[in-house]
C-alpha cells in the first residue's frame, strides 16, 4: 500500500502531509503523557519486527500479494500514540533508505498507514474488548481490528488517487477495498498469531506497565527472532505485486509511478548492491533496515520521555 511518487497531485500531498503531521504530533505529546518508561525498549523491537515483517509478501489472490501492515500489533503492545510514532519510523526509513513509497507520497502513506490504520484499528480493538472479555477476547479483538484497519487504510488511499484526479473514486474504491479485504484476512491471521505467541510466552508485555529487565536481554530475544525472519524467510518472500500495485495496473494508471532518484545510500528493491547472492543482498539489506529502525524508534522515545523516568 505504500504509493509511490506520481500518484498524488499537489494538493493531496501537501493535505496528507499536514494531517500526518498534526497527528504525530498528538502522538508524540501522548506518549511523554501515558506511555510506561518500562515499555521503551519494546517500542524498538516493535519497530524492527513490523519492518521485517514488511518485507516478507504473501501471496493472496489472482497474482497479488499482501505483506503485514501492523499498525494494530504496535497498538496493542504499545498504545495508539506509540503505534503512530513506531509506524512512521518505520514508513520514513523505508522512503529514505529503501525508495519504498514516494518522498512526496510520504505524508500520505503516513496517514494511512501509520496513523489511520493505529488509530482506526485501536478503537476497533477498544471497542470489542468490552463486549468480549479476557484472552479469547483479546484476539478475537486483534483479529477484527487488523483486518479493519488494513480496509480502512487502504479506502483512505483509494479517496487520496480519487481526489488526485488519478483514477476516478467509483473504479478505485472497490478495487482498493476488493482486494484489501482478502489481504486483511492474513494481516488480522498473523496479527493474532503473534498476539497469541506473546500472551502466551510473555504476558506482562501486554500489560500497561512493565517489569523492568537487563537491557542485553530484551534486545537478544528481539535480534534471535528478527535475524531468523531476514536470514531464512525474507529472501523467499512472494515476488507478486501488492495491492496497490495490483489495481494500478488493472485500472491502468501504474505509468503514473515516478521512480525516486537514487541516492547512495538506497538499498533499491531491499538489495544490497555489491552482492552475488540475491539472497543475501535481501538478507543484509533487511538486517541494516531493522537496526536502523530499532534504533530510531529508541532514541525518538529517550527523547521523548524524560531520562529520570527510563529504567
Amino acid at each position: 500500500m505504500h504509493i509511490p511518487d506520481g500518484f498524488l497531485d499537489t494538493k493531496t500531498a501537501a493535505t496528507a502531509a499536514l494531517l500526518s503531521t498534526a497527528a504525530i504530533g498528538v502522538a508524540l505529546r501522548s506518549v511523554k503523557r501515558a506511555l510506561p518508561p518500562a515499555k521503551v525498549p519494546l517500542m524498538g523491537l516493535t519497530a524492527a519486527f513490523v519492518f521485517a515483517a514488511q518485507m516478507l509478501n504473501f501471496p493472496v489472490a489472482a497474482g497479488t500479494s499482501g505483506h503485514l501492515m501492523g499498525a494494530v500489533l504496535a497498538a496493542v503492545l504499545l498504545g495508539p500514540g506509540a503505534a503512530v510514532l513506531v509506524m512512521t519510523c518505520v514508513l520514513v526509513v523505508q522512503c529514505l533508505l529503501f525508495a519504498d513509497g514516494g518522498l512526496s507520497a510520504l505524508g500520505a502513506n503516513v496517514l494511512n498507514m501509520a496513523v489511520i490504520g493505529s488509530l482506526t484499528g485501536y478503537a476497533v480493538f477498544a471497542v470489542v474488548r468490552r463486549f468480549v472479555k479476557g484472552d479469547r477476547g483479546r484476539l478475537v479483538a486483534t483479529a477484527f481490528a487488523a483486518w479493519c484497519s488494513t480496509v480502512v487504510a487502504s479506502i483512505a488511499c483509494a479517496g487520496e488517487l480519487a481526489w488526485s484526479g488519478t483514477v476516478s473514486w467509483s473504479a478505485a474504491f472497490p478495487a482498493m477495498a476488493n482486494v484489501h479485504m482478502i489481504i486483511g484476512l492474513a494481516e488480522g491471521l498473523i496479527t493474532t498469531l503473534v498476539i497469541a505467541a506473546i500472551a502466551h510466552a510473555r504476558p506482562g508485555l501486554l500489560d500497561s506497565e512493565l517489569t523492568p529487565e537487563p537491557w542485553s536481554t530484551r534486545v537478544m530475544y528481539g535480534a534471535i527472532v528478527l535475524l531468523g525472519v531476514l536470514i531464512f524467510i525474507s529472501p523467499f518472500a512472494s515476488q507478486w505485486p501488492d495491492g496497490l500495485e495490483k489495481v494500478a495496473a488493472s485500472l491502468g494508471f501504474e505509468q503514473k509511478a515516478v521512480e525516486a532518484p537514487a541516492m547512495p545510500t538506497t538499498f533499491s528493491n531491499y538489495k544490497f548492491p555489491g552482492l552475488g547472492s540475491a539472497a543475501a543482498a535481501t538478507a543484509l539489506a533487511g538486517a541494516v533496515g531493522t537496526i536502523v529502525v530499532f534504533f530510531l524508534s529508541l532514541v525518538l522515545a529517550r527523547l521523548i520521555l524524560p531520562k529520570s523516568e527510563i529504567h
